[in-house]
């Protein structure tokens, strides 16, 4: 994803989250192609049309276990005719052969005459419907009563009626559900062409924070465990990147260069803390010596204002919060989107849908605030409550909502029964735009 450096400009500052996802998503390219085998193909993106070489199905075929007959032998409502005879209130056809699955009828059905027939069998000449075997009795010899006619010129899948020769099946951009994998196996088709998955560089920094092999430490109060580590890895694998996790850099400008010049393979960087303004905080500082062409720093919300984004060698680099929350929630405004455009998708965003308030919410500063929520149907329409307290740092509120609340920065109270927008964590529908 090298491309040669913008000129370069003042960084802008106090963006609203629309800009700052738009202004991110400008600087970001899908990734080049590569072919890989169907059976490894499910959740990736689509990168090619395919247009089907053959008619689906490839001939008329039988829907059911049953006897491929004539409607002139089986009028519904009538007596036996053209050939046929009745027994009883039944009529009785000759079956002049048995056609399994695989195999193909030998002549053409005739006045009188039926085939023994299985699903997906080929269809004989002159046949236009399949009498389900538990509406017909054998009889001695190579005959068959047909008891029901109600089948008459139905269970029959036509030549063709999937697919056409030539019509393209899968556009560019789908992502490749278990179903897609079958229609491109009926194809003959043994590999496509999707999108590289992304390689995402992470790097969390911080004197007070350590990893897991500091259980001791952890649990003594003396540091911090890093939970953005081990949320990012999950979100990484959740929306299709490959992890490049850097570890944990300390509050020294050494530490930071040598940890951040092994992210230069890396497709995308991203970075927790050290981007504030704190005199302990060098990441942006560090990434402006190594060459960072910086976009922009600082967004109009909350939680997540801190948010650094530029170019470092034609990479993007996105900078989030160090508090475990603001992390989760730019993550999901900001780097879920840009991994979605690196793998080719469409839709980029989690759409938003309409909610009523089930709690009154008073605010503080004028600022876009994304609050954890839990979304439930109540009498017809959606309410959302919040998860409790919504501080930055409390991260079981993100693990307790199934939504986040928007609340625009015009209303700093919102009274309970009020409408606003909320996006679902799982929603699945996804849209072009930023819906927030």
């Amino acid at each position: 994803m090298k491309r040669k450096p913008a000129a370069a400009s003042a960084p802008r500052q106090g963006l609203t989250p629309t800009e700052a996802a738009r202004a991110i998503l400008a600087d970001v390219t899908a990734l080049p192609l590569e072919r890989v085998p169907l059976v490894e193909a499910l959740d990736r993106v689509l990168a090619e049309e395919i247009k089907s070489p053959t008619d689906i199905p490839a001939w008329d075929n039988s829907a059911m276990d049953g006897y491929a007959v004539r409607g002139a032998d089986v009028p519904q409502g009538t007596e036996a005719r053209s050939g046929g005879r009745a027994e009883g209130e039944g009529i009785v056809l000759r079956v002049i052969e048995t056609i399994p699955a695989g195999k193909f009828p030998t002549r053409a059905l005739g006045s009188g005459e039926c085939a023994r027939i299985f699903t997906g069998a080929p269809l004989p000449q002159g046949c236009d419907g399949v009498i389900r075997q538990e509406d017909a009795t054998p009889l001695a010899g190579d005959q068959v009563r047909i008891d029901n006619p109600r089948d008459a010129g139905r269970n029959v899948r036509r030549r063709g009626e999937d697919v056409r020769r030539g019509a393209t099946v899968l556009v560019e951009g789908t992502p490749l559900a278990p179903a897609h994998l079958g229609v491109v196996a009926s194809l003959a088709r043994a590999d496509v062409a999707v999108r590289r998955r992304p390689t995402v560089a992470i790097l969390g920094s911080g004197d007070e924070i350590a990893d897991l092999d500091e259980r001791d430490a952890i649990l003594a109060g003396t540091k911090i465990a890093s939970s953005n580590t081990y949320t990012l890895l999950g979100l990484l694998r959740q929306n299709g990147a490959e992890a490049l996790n850097l570890g944990i850099a300390k509050d020294d400008p050494a530490d930071l260069r040598a940890r951040l010049r092994k992210a230069r393979d890396a497709d995308l960087l991203v970075t927790t803390a050290g981007v504030s303004v704190g005199e302990h905080d060098h990441v942006r500082t560090v990434l402006e010596e190594l060459g960072l062409q910086l976009r922009f720093w600082r967004i109009r919300m909350r939680p997540g204002a801190p948010v650094g984004f530029g170019l470092l060698d034609g990479r993007p680099w996105i900078g989030l919060p160090g508090n475990p929350v603001s992390a989760m929630v730019t993550f999901e405004l900001f780097v879920r989107p840009a991994i979605r455009k690196m793998i080719g998708h469409r839709g980029l965003f989690r759409r938003s849908v309409p909610v009523r308030v089930g709690e009154p919410v008073t605010l503080g500063p004028p600022l876009r605030h994304f609050l954890r929520a839990v979304v439930t149907p109540e009498d017809g329409t959606l309410v959302a409550r919040l998860t409790g307290p919504q501080g930055s740092g409390i991260l079981t509120s993100m693990a307790k909502a199934n939504a986040l609340l928007i609340v625009p920065e015009d209303r700093p109270h919102v009274a309970a029964g009020e409408a606003l927008r909320a996006i679902f964590l799982d929603e699945t529908v996804q849209v072009e735009e930023p819906p927030f």
